[in-house]
């Protein structure tokens, strides 16, 4: 084969990636000025999903026109082409996946449904179009997917048998996610007794992040088939109880009011404590050992604030408490000791 049929073909196919490289630097730097005047963000998510798969573009069309004007015999013609082909469809796979999952996040955040945009939820939707451009690049290079199908069958029955439990936890996490009772962001509280946020769930696993920072990793089976209790549902404010006992010699109006103005001043005044709906005071438990015990009744924003609330209160109310002269007694128990009369 004479060089010259092979190397300005080669050369201008070069050239012409460049060329189309230095292009693609400048609209998309044009491209980008646009965006930033916009607000909205679907501008930007093409933009992002676009930008590698447009280097596979130049590639490819550089190729394209390589072979245009060379004068290969058909069959090196044939097989560029069908290279060609499988970027272009390569390409638009990697787009289209990125695109999917950038919309769906996106969708998803600014749409406050409470969908979780976990790895396991966006690992599903961007493994179903990688696949499906995997099978159409088959279909394309003339490699039928019919017996392809057929022995991923069989031995995806294998598979299933020697994975029962990665099957068992994703299809847990499949479940957990379209039932909803646990979602990214909300607190819980399991029956083995670990609580805090949930961090994330996963094709495997459930990350829970506690209060001390600290990361417990349980696999969705046994999520799904544990009690969890969960404080961010049906919503996330929750009710405060905090009991507090005074003498019995105190007036109970008194100390009723004093409980509730200490609440209601403190709405105003502490994070996360909610003047609506408004706080309350019931003698429960009622007649106590030594004292007369109340219990106020207040609403927070969410789990998170119930300490700083409980904390800030106490404090105010015990110093209303010293104000006004009323007791917090000490527990007390009164001891009889009887005297027997020595026996003669």
């Amino acid at each position: 084969m004479d060089i010259d049929k092979i190397f300005i073909p080669s050369t201008i196919a070069l050239i012409s990636a460049v060329v189309l490289f230095a292009v693609r630097a400048i609209a998309f730097k044009v491209l980008h000025k646009w965006a930033e005047k916009t607000e909205n963000q679907l501008d930007d998510i093409i933009i992002k999903s676009l930008k590698t798969p447009s280097i596979l573009w130049c590639i490819a069309i550089g190729l394209y026109i390589g072979i245009g004007v060379s004068e290969l015999p058909e069959r090196y013609v044939l097989y560029i082409s069908k290279a060609i082909h499988v970027i272009i469809i390569f390409s638009i796979t990697i787009a289209a996946a990125n695109l999917a999952g950038r919309i769906f996040r996106n969708y998803v955040q600014a749409s406050n449904l409470p969908i979780p945009t976990t790895g396991l939820a966006y690992g599903i939707l961007k493994g179903t179009i990688l696949v499906m451009g995997f099978l159409i690049i088959l279909s394309v290079l003339g490699i039928s997917i019919t017996p392809l199908i057929t022995a991923l069958g069989v031995g995806g029955l294998a598979v299933a048998l020697a994975l029962q439990d990665t099957l068992a936890n994703l299809f847990a996490g499949i479940h957990i996610l379209v039932e909803k009772a646990v979602r990214v962001g909300d607190f819980i509280k399991l029956e083995s007794g670990q609580e805090g946020y949930v961090d994330d769930i996963t094709w495997r696993t459930t990350r829970i992040r506690m209060i001390p920072n600290n990361m417990v990793v349980i696999p969705n089976n046994k999520l799904s088939q544990s009690i969890v209790t969960n404080y961010h549902l049906p919503q996330t404010r929750m009710a405060l109880l905090i009991q507090v006992g005074v003498s019995y010699s105190s007036d109970p109006d008194q100390v009723e009011n004093i409980l509730i103005e200490e609440a209601q001043k403190g709405a105003d005044e502490i994070p996360g404590l909610l003047a609506d709906p408004a706080p309350f005071v019931r003698l429960i438990p009622g007649f106590g050992q030594s004292s007369l015990d109340f219990t106020l009744t207040c609403q927070v924003r969410e789990f998170g604030d119930q300490n700083l609330v409980q904390h800030e209160l106490r404090k105010r109310i015990l110093k209303r408490f010293r104000a006004e002269g009323i007791e917090i007694p000490f527990p007390q128990r009164t001891v009889y000791v009887r005297e027997e009369k020595e026996r003669r």
